[in-house]
C-alpha cells in the first residue's frame, strides 16, 4: 500500500505543468526543467569500457522520462535499463556520463523553423552518474517511464531490467544566442518548471 500512496502523492506534487511553453532565455534553470521534461529520449555518453574504444567516448540513445507527460516533472531523468547493454556495461565500469536532450526531437523547434543546431531550438547538457534507484524511488520511476513509453512494459523479462536515473552534477543550457549558460543541481531542482 504505500509505494501506491507514493505515486499519488508525487502525482499530486507535480500536477500543474506542461502547456505554458518554453519559459523565456532568461530563466535558464526554467528552460532546463521544461526541455527535461518534454523529451522523451536523450543521447548518453559514457566512457567505452571495450576495446578498441577502451576510454574513449561512446554515445547512444535511451528512452527516458521525469514524470508522466502533462504533469509537472520531477526533472530527474529515469532510465529503464538492462546489463546486456553496452553503455551499462561501460557505466558498470565508470558511472561518469553526460546527457543531451533537445527540443528538436519535439514539434517546437520544426514549427519555427529552427535547425536542431541552432541555439534557438533548446537543448541542455547534464554531467553526473547513471545509478539504480531504490525500491521505493523505483515505483514513480516505472509510472514516469512506462505512462510516456508503454511498450516497456513487455520487454523480454530476461534480460533483468531495472530503474536508473541521472545524479546531475553540472547542466548547461542552450537556448540563445551568446554560449552556454550554467545551471547548478540546486537552482535547477528549486525553481517552478
Amino acid at each position: 500500500m504505500g509505494p501506491v500512496l507514493l505515486s499519488w502523492g508525487l502525482l499530486a506534487l507535480l500536477a500543474g505543468a506542461g502547456a505554458a511553453g518554453i519559459p523565456p532565455h532568461e530563466d535558464a534553470a526554467r528552460v532546463a526543467r521544461y526541455v527535461v521534461h518534454q523529451c522523451d529520449w536523450g543521447a548518453l555518453a559514457t566512457l567505452s569500457a571495450r576495446e578498441p574504444l577502451r576510454g574513449r567516448p561512446f554515445a547512444n540513445v535511451f528512452s527516458l522520462s521525469d514524470g508522466p507527460a502533462g504533469l509537472r516533472g520531477s526533472g530527474v531523468p529515469y532510465f529503464y535499463l538492462t546489463a546486456l547493454e553496452v553503455s551499462v556495461q561501460d557505466l558498470q565500469v565508470d558511472a561518469n556520463a553526460s546527457l543531451t536532450v533537445s527540443l528538436a526531437q519535439t514539434p517546437y523547434c520544426k514549427k519555427k523553423g529552427y535547425d536542431p543546431q541552432n541555439p534557438l531550438c533548446a537543448h541542455i547538457i547534464f554531467s553526473g552518474t547513471v545509478d539504480k534507484v531504490n525500491d521505493t524511488e523505483a515505483v514513480f520511476a516505472k509510472l514516469a517511464l512506462f505512462s510516456r513509453h508503454p511498450e516497456m512494459a513487455s520487454w523480454p523479462r530476461d534480460h533483468n531490467w531495472f530503474f536508473a536515473k541521472f545524479n546531475i552534477t553540472n547542466i548547461w543550457v542552450l537556448d540563445y544566442f551568446g554560449g552556454l549558460k550554467t545551471v547548478t543541481p540546486q537552482e535547477y531542482y528549486n525553481v517552478t518548471p
